[in-house]
């Protein structure tokens, strides 16, 4: 997988690397002192590798190793329901790392994976917050519950999130882009919260949606 960015760089675990390009001599020393394998190639030969700003680095790294339910160790989990867009995924990964979310669930189908997009949009913070691929959100969920998670669902029909006190160990889904969450994984959760809206528009995009409740739920403990 070919990702980009000097951000990036900096923050990807340096194990995970294969080779990284560079279009000048600027990172050389950073590199060197990384014991990072580096070529030289022109800037034009960056361009064709990627379709973004690749700040004259573009790194090849191996395949993101996903997680299973087995490696869940914090009390707050992310739950994305077939989420689309990569952005928002990036997005979503870097608010959780800010945070200190460190496990996200999504399905194996359906659904954004980790892409060279959503490395670069989170800023490599796909190195610190677990990404566990399930086949079946539902069962996910109800492994939860029985791991003593206590769950939310994002939903325009829920309570304000700023008045509830939340449980010490939950869940919280976010529904995909245009559907949002489907009717089986909300009849699964336990209780559905929602952002109040005083504008003429009446609905925020995932990543924005997910950073408000985020921060909501672990300041409403």
């Amino acid at each position: 997988m070919l990702v980009y960015g000097r951000n990036v760089l900096k923050e990807l675990s340096k194990d995970k690397i294969r080779k990284i390009y560079i279009s000048s001599k600027e990172l050389i020393p950073y590199l060197k002192e990384h014991n990072l394998k580096y070529t030289i190639v022109p800037k034009e030969r960056l361009d064709k590798m990627t379709n973004g700003n690749h700040q004259g680095v573009v790194i090849d790294t191996y395949d993101y190793n996903y997680y299973t339910l087995n490696d869940i160790e914090g009390d707050f989990v992310l739950i994305l329901d077939h989420l689309e867009d990569p952005h928002n995924f990036g997005a979503i990964i870097r608010t959780c790392e800010c945070a200190g979310v460190k496990e996200i669930i999504i399905p194996n189908t359906r659904s954004v994976t980790v892409n060279d997009t959503v490395v670069h949009v989170s800023v490599g913070a796909t190195n610190y917050v677990k990404i566990i691929m399930v086949s079946n959100l539902v069962n996910a969920i109800n492994k939860l519950k029985e791991k003593g998670y206590f769950i939310y669902a994002a939903h325009m029909e829920g309570e304000n999130y700023q008045n509830i006190t939340y449980t010490k160990k939950k869940a919280l889904i976010i529904g995909n882009e245009g559907h949002g969450i489907s009717k089986l994984v909300l009849d699964n959760s336990d209780f559905k919260v929602s952002i109040p809206m005083y504008g003429k528009i009446n609905s925020l995009n995932a990543s924005t949606s997910c950073g408000i409740l985020i921060y909501g739920m672990i300041n409403h403990e």
